[in-house]
C-alpha cells in the first residue's frame, strides 16, 4: 500500500515537473533574419507552450504563449495555419487562456494560437520617440521577428488571422491594413479604430502614462505630427483593408446583459462605441465588405471579448482553409 501510495506521488511530481520545466528546443533553433531567437521554452500545460524571445525590434526579452493543436509535431513534414491573438493594455500573453475558454475552443481545431505579449501599452507601434525612432519596435517584433520564428520553428504556415481586444482590436485591423496579404482574416474587439478622432489622442496619452510610460513615446503629439497618426489609424487605412476578411464589434457603456451591477457604465467602452462607428462608415463607404457587432449595452470586459471570440471564431477559422 505504502509503495503504491509512493509510486503514485513521485509520478505526479514527476509529471509537474515535466509540463513546468524548460525544454529543449524541438526543431532547431533557427534565428529571425535579424538575430531575434527563441532563449527559453516552457510547457505549464500539455498544449501550452510559453516561449521566450529574445528580440533586438523590442530591446530585450518578450514572452509568447503558444497554443498547439491536436496532432502536432514540430518535426512534422507539414505546417499548420495560425492564429495570432493580441491582448490589450495593461495586461499581457497570458491574458487570452486567464480570461476565455480559447484552449477549449481551439482544441479540436486544425490551427497553432500565437498570444505575443506586447508590452503594457506598447500600442502596436514602432514607436516615433519623438522622431528618433529605435526601440520598442512592437510591429516589427510581431509582423517580422514573431513570424519568422513561429514559422521557422514551430511548423507555423503564411496562412494566418489576428484578433484582439481593446488596444490589441487598434493592432489587429493596422497590422493587417499596413502588411496587405499577411493576414487573411482580422477581428477586432471593443478596438480604437478612429485614433484621431476628437479626444481620442488624449485617450491613449493617458493608458500609456499610466504604465509609467512616455505618452508621446508611440506617435508624438498628434497636433504637431498628425501625419505620424494617420500612418496608424485603421480609419485611415482602411482603403488597404480591401481583400481581407473583417469583424468588428463594440458596446457603448451601458450596462449591458453580460453585466451583474444595476448601475453601470464604462467610460472605456463609452469612448470605443462612439468612435468605432467613424471606421466602419468609412469602410462601408470604401464598399469594402465587413461583419459588425454594434451591440449596444455592454462594457469593456472580458465577458463580452469573450463572447466576441466565439461568433468571430468561425470567420477567422474558416479564413485560414
Amino acid at each position: 500500500m505504502f509503495r503504491t501510495l509512493l509510486l503514485a506521488v513521485t509520478t505526479t511530481l514527476t509529471t509537474t515537473a515535466l509540463l513546468t520545466a524548460p525544454v529543449a528546443h524541438a526543431t532547431p533553433d533557427i534565428p529571425a533574419d535579424d538575430g531575434a531567437r527563441i532563449t527559453d521554452e516552457r510547457r505549464p500545460a500539455p498544449r501550452t507552450v510559453d516561449l521566450t524571445i529574445s528580440s533586438p525590434a523590442v530591446g530585450g526579452a518578450v514572452p509568447v504563449r503558444v497554443l498547439t493543436p491536436p496532432n502536432w509535431s514540430p518535426t512534422a513534414n507539414r505546417t499548420w495555419p495560425v492564429l495570432y491573438l493580441l491582448q490589450g493594455v495593461g495586461d499581457d500573453y497570458t491574458s487570452w487562456t486567464r480570461e476565455t475558454d480559447v484552449e477549449e475552443l481551439s482544441a479540436d481545431t486544425d490551427v497553432l494560437v500565437v498570444m505575443p505579449d506586447a508590452g503594457r501599452a506598447g500600442w502596436y507601434t514602432d514607436w516615433y520617440n519623438d522622431g528618433r525612432g529605435g526601440t520598442p519596435k512592437w510591429e516589427t517584433f510581431h509582423t517580422t521577428e514573431l513570424l519568422q520564428l513561429i514559422e521557422r520553428n514551430y511548423r507555423g504556415s503564411t496562412t494566418r488571422s489576428v484578433a484582439g481586444l481593446s488596444a490589441g482590436g487598434t493592432g489587429a485591423l493596422n497590422y493587417a491594413a499596413k502588411h496587405p496579404g499577411l493576414f487573411r482574416a482580422a477581428a477586432s474587439y471593443s478596438g480604437l479604430l478612429s485614433t484621431q478622432f476628437i479626444g481620442v489622442p488624449q485617450f491613449i496619452y493617458t493608458t500609456v502614462l499610466r504604465e509609467g510610460l512616455d505618452p508621446f513615446g508611440p506617435w508624438g503629439r498628434e497636433a504637431l505630427v498628425p501625419q505620424v497618426w494617420s500612418a496608424n489609424n485603421p480609419k485611415s487605412l482602411a482603403e488597404a483593408l480591401r481583400g481581407t476578411q473583417l469583424y468588428v464589434s463594440f458596446g457603448n457603456g451601458f450596462k449591458g446583459p453580460l453585466d451583474t451591477s444595476w448601475l453601470t457604465l464604462d467610460p472605456f467602452e463609452t469612448i470605443v462605441g462612439t468612435t468605432a462607428p467613424d471606421f466602419v462608415a468609412r469602410v462601408r463607404q470604401l464598399g469594402i465588405p465587413i461583419t459588425v457587432n454594434a451591440y449596444g449595452g455592454g462594457t469593456h470586459t472580458w465577458k463580452y471579448w469573450q463572447r466576441e471570440l466565439h461568433a468571430s471564431w468561425p470567420m477567422l477559422v474558416s479564413a485560414l482553409r
